[in-house]
This record gives C-alpha cells, structure tokens and sequence, in this order.
C-alpha cells in the first residue's frame, strides 16, 4: 500500500532529515579503508566494504555512524568526482577488457568498453589509455563503477611514454601545431625603424632555438646606461583571427619539457622566421630605455624595427669570460665584449635598486636533464644563475616594467601579471601566525605593497628557513588580469610581459596593443576574463606536466641509487601527517619519507603539519627548512615516487 506514494516519499525524507550526515572528500589508503575529510579539517574513518563504491578523491555526502567514541561514515550521495576523465592502463583478462586507474592512491580494477571508431585488437593490455568514468556506485540507477576508453596514448613498450602520458593527462597537445601557410609580412602602416647597422646580441641556452630577445647598450654622458631591447615580432606575421593565431590563443604558451617542447606557434615560425638567429635580418618590437647610474628606470621609448642580431652568445660562455676578467677561448668580438661588461655593471646596479627598492627572488638553481634518443636520463646537470643569466633576467623584468606603465597609462588594459602577496581571506590568518613567532604586523602591511615590501626585506634579514617556509603557506599565487594591478614578488606596481611573444599568447596581446599606441588607435575592448582565466591555468598545467615528466624521470634515474641505498643531502620542504617531503640537493628530485621509517615505534614519531614540526621520543628532530641527510629506499615508477629513511 505505501509503495510509489507520496506518504513513503515523505517517510524516507523524515528519515534523511533526522539521520546525521557529514560531506568531505574521500582519501583512500593501502590498506583498503579511508577517511572523509571535511572542509572544516574533521576526518572520519570509512571502512573497507564502503570504499568499494567510492574512489579516492570523490566528493561525496555521507551517513555519520556513532559506536561510543568511535565515529565512522557510510557515503551514499555523489557531489562530485574527480575522476572523469583520466589516464589508465589497459588489463585484458580471459576476454575481459578493464582499466586501472594511473593514480597512486586508486587501486580499482573498473570494468570498461571501448569507443566506437577505436579497434578493440589496437588495445593491448598494459597500453596507456584515456577513459571517462561513465557510471559510479553512487549516482542515481546506476550499480556499479563502468568505464569507456576514449584513446589511445601509448603502447607499453613506446619509449616517449613518460612524455605523452602527461601531456595526455593534463589535456595538452602532443604535437606542435601544423606549419600553415606561407607567411608574409603583413605590419601595414607601421613603421619600422632600421636597427641592422646596431650590433645586437643574444644570449640563450647551447640548445635554444626559439631566441626572442636581442641587447644593445651604450653607456650615457651624464651616467648609466641606454638598453636597446628588440623583441621578435610573430604578430607581424599572424594576424588575430588567423588559424595560427587562435591555435597559439588555446595553447597560450609553449610547453617545455625534459628532451622535448611543443610550441604555441609553428615551428617555421618560432624556431626560423621570427627567432632571431644571427646575420638574419628580423621585424622586431623595440624598446629604449634609460637606467640611471644607481640602477633607477629612467624614460623609454617603444617602436618597431628590423635588426640583425650580430652574434649568438651562450649563458655559460659569456659568464666565464666575465668572471675570468676577459681570458676565455670564446671571447667575444671587440664591439659585443664592450656592451657585455657594460651589461653586467647595468645589471648589478639594477639589482642593488632593485634590494632597496623592490624585491629579489632568491636564487635557486635549475636542474638540466640530459637525455639520449630514446629518453634515457644519463645525467641530470645543475645550473647556477650565474652573472650572464642574471644580466638577462634584469634587462626583461626592466623591460616588462616599462610595457606595464605604457599599457596602464595609454591603454588603460593589457595581460597583467599580478601577484597578491596574501589573499584578503588569508592576510589575517597570515598576521596571527606572525605574531605567533613575536613578529608584530597590521593586516594592511600584508596586503599594501609600500608596507609589505619593508616587511619582506626585514623578515629575509632574520635568515629563518623555517618561517619562510611556514609564511608561504599562507600566500597566493601569480594570475592573469586584464587590469593593472601589484607584483608584490617582484615588489613592482604593476608588471606585464612582452618579452616572450613566441613562447606566450599574452605577449602577443600586448604586442598587438602596444602597435596600436604607436600607430595612434584606439585600442580594443580589454581581454575577457575567460581569457585570463585559461591563460592562468594552462600556465598551471603546463608546470604540472613539466613536474611530472621530470618525476618520471627521476625514478628512473635513481633506482640504482635508491637498490644501493646511496645518501643524499637534501631539504624538508613539506610535512604532513605522513611524513615529510624532500628535495635532493644534487639534483632537485623530491622524495618521501614516511614517518614509520623515522623510528622503528611508530608512536614515538609526533608530526604537527600545522607548525610544520616533527617530534621523535618527545625531542623536536625535523622542521621545514632543516638541511638534512637521507639515505633513498625505493624508486617507484608506477607512482613516480621517491622513498627515503633519515640518514643515520
């Protein structure tokens, strides 16, 4: 009699209402049961049989369950899974097709079908594969977890698998775009100036063939200096609303990765007509800009131009004939040997302005990978930003200060790059952490560039790893914006690249604005959040997709050592309730150490994430910051993951 009326229907809704409910995400373990984890930081026990209709990372609703103190949860809604869509491998078994999950923390064995279009005999099992989860246990009518395979990445036995499994994953090309047509020059009404009698420079990496930026500079009468920066010109060549154009508009930058780069644009275009090779006359952006003697922008002037870059400089060759005063076997000719010693008394100058003025990234060193043809690591090389990068990376952070100010003043929009120390909803728990370490500051000192600057400078006094560490978790991240707005990593008003026009779809934007002042027209209504928005997030993917393959690597190139049980100095960059993280000093890998290998009790081991601390038998051992020894114990390829015990 109550079936299918409203009296049940109200019944079961009675009985919802009153039973306790919980929501959070769900974190599998190895051993088969989870957790729930709610927003609010409350974590509740999900046992075995329950795991089976719920995979790590769902958002789900849940049944909260009370025996005496212990508390577990029952999920029975999904609100969300962040399973999708997402790389597998192919299981073939009796007949049967499945998929496993590439995740470290999903064990599933999901059912699957094949997409019509796909031939089942190209399938073989073991084959990397993209599927989309097309039923879950939790979701209305359906019963079980079912999957189909929407393509093929790669076969298992392919070499580039490492490469194309993580372009795959985080949905970017595989391949540089297509050539297109013939290309001419198509900058009407622009004049250019002729800049091929000035001898220009690049200086790039030994295997760099996408070069951008070309130097001139001659010293003032009254002091400092003049720096000419030529910027090769791609919009001259791609007119918006082209195919090219909006192929780069959705790659939005190239992609570099270990042993490979998937270019924005074409390669005719990126690595030939518009790279700026030398004795090849190129159409060029330009900009003259004045530095005065303490290392202070002076004026500036943009325009367009054709060069001739008139030598091709290597970073490691120019900074050993600097730092050995002149005595090298590359020694450049006598008119660029001049320009590179004035460079590098421009750029200690800027950088002294820079400390008392604005701020300074630290220097970290950068990890090169050197691969044979097959993708075999044989060595992995690290590279200290040595006199000759620096003198780059200066000369663009003062050109692209000069591209913000004429952006904000004559056009009043552009692609900002700005970056918000602490976000308004963490400044204040940012400020009570300060205070924790007897640190006084108001709120506004986090959140005003004038004041966080002078906070900054005197908190990089103290030399404290650990409070850095601790700080940067309460601080935000670089965006994408249309307006004008605060780089308070660069401690800079406003900052807006042009430099890179190749390599960044944002550069290109500006690039096109910039023309649009000097010919004298209006300007076009400002990019759309959208915009910013997927400029924002393909430069996150394509740093996760970078990390990736770099971590694939890595296990790959330190199985031996971890099988040999080979120590390495490293630093604690994270602590969790699980342990720590690590980053290798040699050769920037990161490793894992679990805190049942920090003791042989595991009770003794005493992890507080929050301070980011770690006690063993009562007496604090590690923090983050601390430089420590690790002894490496696995290499997990099918994880892509580094283990590793405290050195003795």
């Amino acid at each position: 009699m109550l079936q299918n009326n409203a009296l049940l229907a109200q019944l079961k809704q009675q009985i919802r209402e009153n039973t306790p409910r919980v929501s959070g995400v769900i974190k599998a373990t190895e051993k088969g049961f989870g957790f729930l984890e709610t927003d609010d930081g409350e974590s509740y026990f999900v046992p075995p049989p329950a795991m089976k209709q719920v995979l790590h990372g769902d958002r789900v609703e849940a049944v909260l369950h009370e025996d005496g103190e212990r508390k577990s949860v029952e999920p029975d809604t999904l609100i969300e899974t962040n399973m999708e869509r997402f790389i597998a491998r192919v299981q073939k078994r009796d007949g049967r097709l499945a998929v496993v999950p590439d995740h470290p923390s999903v064990k599933n064995v999901l059912k699957a079908r094949i997409k019509r279009g796909i031939d089942e005999d190209d399938i073989a099992n073991g084959d990397w594969v993209v599927v989309r989860l097309v039923r879950h246990p939790l979701k209305p009518d359906d019963r079980a977890f079912f999957t189909q395979i929407d393509e093929l990445v790669a076969k298992v036995d392919n070499p580039a698998v490492p490469w194309r499994v993580t372009l795959a994953r985080h949905a970017l090309e595989q391949e540089c775009p297509d050539a297109g047509s013939d290309w001419v020059l198509r900058d009407e009404g622009l004049a250019r100036e002729d800049l091929t009698a000035v001898p220009f420079f690049t200086i790039d990496g030994e295997k760099t063939r996408d070069m951008d930026d070309a130097l001139s500079i001659e010293p003032r009468e009254q002091g400092g200096w003049t720096l000419s920066v030529a910027i090769a010109d791609p919009t001259a060549y791609v007119e918006e609303g082209h195919a090219a154009d909006l192929e780069a508009r959705t790659r939005a930058f190239t992609v570099y990765l270990p042993g490979q780069n998937v270019t924005m644009l074409p390669e005719q275009l990126a690595d030939d007509l518009c790279s700026l090779h030398q004795d090849q006359e190129r159409p060029v952006l330009a900009c003259s800009l004045e530095i005065n003697a303490d290392g202070s922008l002076g004026g500036y002037r943009f325009f367009a131009a054709t060069m001739r870059s008139h030598a091709r400089l290597i970073y490691d060759q120019v900074s050993d004939w600097l730092e050995n005063e002149g005595q090298s076997e590359c020694a450049p000719a006598d008119n660029i040997a001049t320009q590179l010693k004035l460079l590098r008394d421009m750029t200690e100058a800027r950088s002294s302005w820079r400390e008392q003025h604005a701020l300074v990234f630290k220097d970290r060193p950068d990890y090169v990978f050197d691969l044979d043809e097959a993708g075999n690591v044989l060595a992995i090389r690290t590279e200290e930003r040595r006199i000759a990068n620096r003198m780059i990376e200066e000369s663009m952070i003062a050109a692209n200060a000069c591209c913000a100010d004429l952006l904000a003043t004559h056009v009043g929009h552009g692609i900002f790059n700005v970056h918000r120390a602490f976000d308004n909803d963490k400044a204040e728990a940012a400020q009570s952490f300060l205070a924790s370490q007897e640190i006084d500051v108001e709120c506004e000192a986090l959140t005003d560039l004038a004041r966080y600057k002078e906070l900054k400078r005197a908190l990089e006094s103290r030399d404290d790893a650990w409070l850095d560490a601790r700080l940067r978790k309460f601080q935000g991240f670089t965006s994408m914006s249309a307006q004008p707005g605060p780089h308070f990593g660069l401690g800079l008003p406003a900052y807006a690249t042009w430099t890179s026009p190749i390599r960044k779809y944002g550069d290109m934007v500006n690039h096109r604005l910039i023309k649009r002042v000097l010919k004298g027209e209006q300007a076009p209504a400002e990019a759309s959040q959208q915009l910013t928005e997927q400029l924002t997030e393909r430069r996150r993917l394509n740093r996760m997709a970078e990390r990736d393959v770099k971590d694939w690597l890595y296990v790959r190139y330190l199985a031996s050592a971890a099988v040999s049980g080979e120590t390495f100095d490293a630093e604690i960059i994270a602590i969790n309730r699980g342990g720590m993280r690590v980053r290798l000093t040699a050769n920037g890998a990161t490793a894992f150490v679990p805190a049942p290998l920090m003791h042989a009790d595991r009770d003794k081991v005493a992890v507080d994430d929050k301070e980011g601390r770690i006690q063993i038998e009562g007496e604090e051992r590690f923090k983050l910051g601390d430089q420590i020894q690790v002894v490496l114990t696995e290499a997990r390829e099918e994880t892509r993951s580094l283990v590793a015990r405290p050195a003795a």
